[in-house]
């Protein structure tokens, strides 16, 4: 299997160089550089620059707004996109829900809701966590009942990730008790609007404000807002979550994140060396990136058979989270006491390292301990694998 690319690939990396060089304003690359924390101002605004190339929706065929990549080509611009500190691409919308109205939504939400989402007249938030169903997700217990032409929901959400820029947030609801709790889940649209529904602020260890509680107490929500079959839910879940698995596997976030911690190691000192004479050290990361080549092999081979589903996409989720938090913890460990997420000014004042940098990777350490546990815990993966591969 020939794992190089083509010289048509290697052509569109370069296009997709020269786009980027053009398109991320500096003031969006210092705060990408320094980890400040994006404004949904930002965030619109370079969705509206990539939807100058038809480059928002990168998994979306062309007749529905999409550039129609291959799997390669997808690949090629999220590792470029990354290498160049450009903003990720807010994925409910575009990687998330999309994908699940191409292959379950009704040709008339296709129409209304595709280009709402592309044009960023709609910002939307995902529905699936709640207090006690996590990683078992099938207990969920936020009910829709149907009244007339209406479902009735009752219930709660967490950790809703920029759900305060949101205006609609698709659910995973209860519609039925009977059989197996994942035979009653039902996968619904809801306009945050609406009345009966509030958002509350969850704040993160480091002091950001990135995910929220959502209550909705007899929100009524029209029965055409239903996605696919009723109790068709778990189906709908496990398809939207195979592709969130896929992203969060993030080979060329870790690949940028692994160059700032070799330019770290350069910058900082330890006994008056520079910690890139420290062998331990560099062993450690020598490690790191081993794992991250075999990973980024694993996933062109992948790519090559069209895409990662089921099992593939579960291994590439548990190795690529693994490696993201050890390229984390090393740059905790290079900085030392600045790894608090508030150091001291005495404290930054004897690193050779920005104050901005050491903050930007303080909170990317906290932060990033998430990574193992969204989109199905890893341990949740481990038994997916297992079963499959042995169980049948």
């Amino acid at each position: 299997m020939d794992l190089n690319f083509t010289p048509e690939e290697e052509a569109f990396r370069a296009e997709v160089r020269e786009f980027l060089k053009d398109a991320i304003s500096e003031d969006l690359a210092q705060k990408m550089r320094t980890g400040h924390e994006l404004t949904k101002q930002d965030m619109e605004a370079w969705h509206a620059a990539l939807q100058t190339r038809n480059w928002l929706a990168a998994t979306w065929p062309k007749e529905y707004g999409g550039p129609g990549w291959n799997a390669t080509e997808r690949h090629i611009f999220d590792e470029e996109c990354a290498l160049a500190n450009a903003p990720r691409v807010v994925p409910f919308g575009v990687g998330m829900l999309g994908p699940v109205l191409l292959k379950f939504g009704s040709e008339e939400q296709k129409q209304s809701i595709l280009p709402r989402i592309l044009d960023g007249t709609d910002w939307w938030c995902q529905g699936y966590s709640e207090p006690g169903a996590g990683s078992d997700l099938a207990s969920l217990k936020t009910k829709a009942e149907r009244d007339g032409d209406d479902y009735v929901i009752n219930g709660q959400k967490t950790w809703t990730t920029l759900g305060q820029h949101a205006d609609k947030i698709f659910c995973l609801v209860r519609t039925s008790n009977e059989g197996k709790p994942q035979e009653g889940i039902s996968f619904i649209l809801v306009d945050i609007d609406t009345p009966g529904i509030e958002m509350r602020p969850i704040r993160l260890l480091e002091g950001g404000y990135e995910v929220n509680e959502v209550f909705f107490t007899d929100v009524r929500v029209p029965a055409s807002n239903l996605v696919g079959e009723e109790n068709q839910g778990w189906t709908i879940a496990k398809y939207l979550l195979t592709h969130e698995r896929t992203g969060i596997a993030g080979v060329g976030a870790s690949t940028q994140a692994l160059a700032e911690l070799k330019g770290l190691a350069k910058k900082l000192k330890r006994r008056g060396k520079p910690l890139s004479d420290d062998a331990i050290f560099m062993a450690r990361i020598a490690e790191t990136e081993i794992d991250l080549e075999a990973m980024r092999i694993t996933n062109l081979r992948m790519l090559s058979g069209g895409g990662a589903m089921g099992t593939v996409s579960s291994m590439l989720k548990i190795k690529g989270t693994v490696i993201r938090q050890a390229i984390n913890d090393l740059a905790r460990r290079a900085l030392g006491p600045a790894a608090s997420p508030f150091p001291s000014e005495d404290v930054l004042g004897n690193l050779a390292v920005a104050p901005p940098e050491a903050a930007m990777h303080a909170a990317d350490y906290f932060n990033n301990r998430k990574l193992s546990i969204f989109g199905g815990s890893n341990e949740i993966q481990r038994n997916i694998i297992t079963k499959e591969l042995f169980m049948g």
